[in-house]
């Protein structure tokens, strides 16, 4: 009994102590957490704002004034209905996700008390038009301006000193690295930048061109992604590193070339860029990432250049345009279903001399309710054919041919050759493509899977 007796004046100073430092109150239809010791309060999730929302300098409540000093994490978080903010000049922090998903906001007013703006404050406001940074700004989080897809201005106070938006380009560079951080539909990158940050312009919908200085050494892990408007960009030569997923799904991007600087593909790098049709990669590559150019459905054929060896898992899975590759003899190792569901591949041309175990998936696609290896035929160097035959998964082609140079005659065949016949999964015929899988006759003779849109 006496132990309890000494633990209840502990336990119950912990509780008051509490209530002193987080007392929640809705004022003026905005909720706050106050702090009683400090006399600061701090804006608080509810679970809906809407309109037009002021945030004022001070608030009173219960007889005393309280300074409104933060917008805490998520306060805004998925208010959809919420217009305009206007924050006042004693607050100094915006936290994380703060007005993550709020599409309806279409202007903000940042005051220059403001010093930290946290990771993803301002995440899908796809809404908002134009950012105003204040001078007072020394942490930008991130992803913080990540999906708002309708800015078209960023600037940044004169009098800021950590970031800038120099030469009007309508941007947030990192003053001291000359990074460019966040982007919108109207940037223009300056000489002067030598990075373009992570997710720098993510999800810019209506980035149509963009165009990288050749200050430039690096474009970080999902620079452009989402960037669905982008047709063409030209990557300089002064560029050494592209991120992981830099491009994916730029679903306009129809060719790019890669820099012969570039030594390494990225995992995910050009991943779901349907609209690609050709890709340089130059002799410097020694690796293609997982997924680099997974569901690049409109790419038709690829040589991968003897430099490579590495070919990472999935790396150009899903693209059922692809009608043959060329494996050089440098390559060493190819990953899980690096070739699996490219439906319309009819040669694989491999010129690797001491062929190492695959993975069956590699090259599987999917076929009504089962896998199926694929058709396509595979030529190997003349003498290797043997190899080719006892090993794990190369076995499993069904036609391998010795000789490079038959590889070439069969495409020019290929050429030549008409379609006949087309029938869907379920073995009937049709008159014309149907969306999904089709199985085409040619006029040679040959077999053809098809992947339709």
């Amino acid at each position: 009994m006496k132990k309890i007796k000494k633990l209840l004046p502990v336990l119950l100073m912990s509780i008051m102590s509490v209530s002193v430092f987080a007392e929640d109150a809705v004022i003026d239809g905005i909720n706050y957490s106050l702090n009683d010791e400090t006399l600061e309060a701090e804006v608080a999730r509810r679970e809906e704002y809407s309109g037009d929302i002021i945030i004022p300098e001070t608030v009173d409540y219960d007889g005393k004034t309280y300074s409104v000093t933060s917008i805490g994490n998520e306060a805004f978080y998925w208010c959809p209905g919420l217009t305009s903010v206007t924050i006042g000049n004693s607050v100094t922090n915006i936290g994380k996700r703060a007005f993550y998903d709020c599409e309806g906001l279409t202007s903000i007013t940042i005051p220059n008390s403001v010093t930290i703006i946290g990771d993803y404050a301002f995440y899908w406001c796809s809404g908002l038009a134009s950012v105003t940074i204040g001078n007072s700004v020394t942490s930008i989080g991130e992803e913080a301006f990540s999906y708002c897809y309708g800015l078209e201005s960023i600037i940044v106070g004169n009098g800021n000193t950590i970031y800038d938006s120099r030469e009007n380009c309508n941007a947030i560079i990192e003053t001291e690295t000359n990074t460019l951080i966040a982007g919108c539909k109207n940037t223009v990158i300056p000489n002067s930048v030598t990075s373009i940050g992570d997710n720098a312009f993510e999800a810019c919908l209506d980035l149509t061109s963009i165009t990288i200085p050749s200050s430039v050494t690096s474009i970080g892990n999902g620079a452009f992604g989402a960037c669905e408007g982008l047709t063409s960009v030209t990557i300089p030569n002064s560029v050494t590193s592209i991120g992981d997923g830099a491009f994916n799904n730029c679903t306009g991007l129809t060719s790019i070339t890669i820099p012969s600087s570039v030594t390494t593909i990225g995992n995910g790098t050009f991943f779901k860029c349907s609209g690609l049709t050709s890709v340089t990669i130059p002799n410097s590559v020694t690796s293609i990432g997982d997924y680099a150019f997974n569901y690049c459905e409109g790419l038709t054929s690829i040589t991968i250049p003897n430099s490579v060896t590495s070919i990472g898992n999935g790396a150009f899975g899903g693209c059922p345009g692809l009608t043959s590759i060329t494996i050089p003899n440098s390559v060493t190792s190819i990953g899980d279903w690096a070739f699996s569901e490219c439906t319309g591949l009819t040669s694989v041309i491999s010129l690797i001399e001491e062929p190492f175990e695959i993975n069956e998936n590699t090259f599987y696609y999917w076929v009504g309710d089962h896998d199926e290896f694929t058709t396509a035929t595979l030529y190997v160097p003349t003498g290797t054919k043997a190899k080719y035959e006892s090993t794990p998964a190369w076995n499993m082609f069904k036609n391998i041919v010795e000789g490079i140079e038959n590889a070439v005659k069969s495409v020019e065949t290929d050429a030549q050759a008409e379609e006949t016949e087309r029938y869907n999964v379920s073995g009937q015929r049709i008159s014309s493509p149907q969306k999904g899988l089709n199985i085409v006759k040619m006029s040679d003779g040959t077999t053809r899977k098809i992947m339709c849109k």
